[in-house]
């Protein structure tokens, strides 16, 4: 069976008529607020388990943007309730934990976490399967802790203050891995990063990137494209300084953000700066654009993904997730450092080489990041773990069409 093909199979069988012994599932998920990455691999778990209760901190989409929803029951926690603190929901961080503990799942088979934040700390019992899809254990509470007091501009008391509250954080995130039966990470440097955080192995699964939308387009025109929520670790201020110093070169920015003054800051004559724009909008830019610029130090990164998906190579920063998924030289090519020098560098190589870039191949390597391989895959995960944990209920033409672990 080919990969596409068990993931058909694998969906239909999970959409099967609750007659048997379907389990009951539950998918806890951080916070809805936007349909970025990880709410697009939620949506491939509603895909998978379309009767499946949803448990979130909190919900702020708005009403055009929940159809990947379909229709779910999604259930909110006290956090919700808050609206003069729920619009800034990152202030609510020290509540969270809290929050995520009130949730009653016992009348559940599964729970499927999907967490960058608090989401796996939900309790569950013992004869309950907990699998997290880890897209990060908490960065700003770990490895990146000192860069985002950096960034926060806190000082004196009120950062002392955070400085202690991640402290805590920190304590109860290694505890509440306990109570995960198997991690999932959406690359290979995010299992890295599980490893030294908590000390588990996971299994890679990398995120869904929709290539059917994403459509190949084998003319390109003379202009590179930075797009990205404008937010400090993406570095857009940094892609904007780098063409500034390129007047001759042209470059679109698109997205919105608390970076936005400083990318307009130092936009000069030779960069467009559009600002959010819509789905259809973005897409056609994609499409067209000579390279996609890409500065951030990445989970993963999807961006990436759907320029390629689009025959557009990736001029990107030569750490995280990215390196899993553009073939240096092949498909795009790497700067080793966030600088404006390293950046401007790279355009000039990426010139030179230009030839040296076909978009079919490019098409094709992203087509191995599909949305029915993270279904098959994600399918198959939880099909092996179930049958290790044998008292578990697992639909039988699951267990008879599901690919190999």
């Amino acid at each position: 069976m080919n990969v596409r093909a068990g993931a058909d199979a694998a969906a239909l069988a999970l959409r099967l008529d609750h007659r048997l012994d379907s389990p009951r599932v539950a998918i806890v998920h951080d916070w809805l607020v936007a349909r970025a990455g990880a709410e697009r691999v939620l949506e491939q778990m509603l895909q998978l388990f379309p009767r499946a209760d949803v448990f979130t901190l909190l919900d702020l989409l708005r009403e055009n943007d929940r159809v990947f929803l379909n229709g779910a029951h999604v259930r909110t926690s006290f956090l919700q309730r808050l609206p003069v603190l729920r619009r800034r929901h990152r202030a609510l961080l020290p509540f969270m934990p809290l929050a995520v503990e009130q949730f009653d799942l016992t009348g559940y088979d599964f729970i499927l976490s999907s967490s960058h934040a608090v989401a796996k700390g939900v309790i569950t019992g013992p004869d309950q399967l907990h699998l997290c899809y880890c897209h990060s254990p908490m960065r700003y509470a770990w490895d990146l802790q000192h860069q985002y007091l950096r960034e926060s501009g806190l000082r004196g008391p009120p950062q002392w203050l955070a400085r202690w509250s991640l402290h805590k954080l920190r304590a109860w995130d290694l505890r509440t891995a306990n109570g995960v039966d198997a991690f999932m990470a959406n690359s290979q440097f995010i299992a890295q990063r599980i490893r030294k955080t908590y000390r588990r192995a996971a299994r890679v699964i990398h995120p869904p990137v929709d290539c059917d939308r994403f459509m190949l387009h084998a003319d390109k025109e003379d202009f590179y494209l930075a797009a990205s929520r404008m937010v400090p670790y993406k570095r857009m201020p940094l892609i904007a300084r780098a063409f500034a110093a390129m007047p001759e070169r042209r470059l679109v920015m698109i997205g919105d953000g608390p970076d936005m003054a400083r990318v307009r800051s130092v936009a000069t004559a030779n960069i467009e700066v559009l600002g959010w724009q819509p789905d259809d909008v973005l897409l056609d830019f994609m499409q067209r654009a000579r390279a996609f610029v890409f500065a951030a130090e990445e989970d993963f990164g999807i961006a990436p993904v759907e320029a390629q998906a689009c025959g557009t190579p990736v001029i990107a920063f030569a750490r995280g997730g990215v390196r899993e998924t553009v073939l240096d030289g092949r498909t795009g090519l790497f700067f080793p450092a966030q600088s404006v020098e390293a950046i401007t560098d790279a355009v000039h190589r990426f010139e030179h080489a230009a030839a040296q870039f076909c978009p079919f191949a490019i098409r094709r390597n992203a087509e191995r990041f599909d949305a029915s391989r993270f279904r098959a895959r994600f399918a198959a995960f939880i099909l092996a773990c179930a049958q290790r944990r044998s008292a578990h209920p697992v639909p039988q033409a699951l267990r008879r069409s599901s690919p190999a672990a």
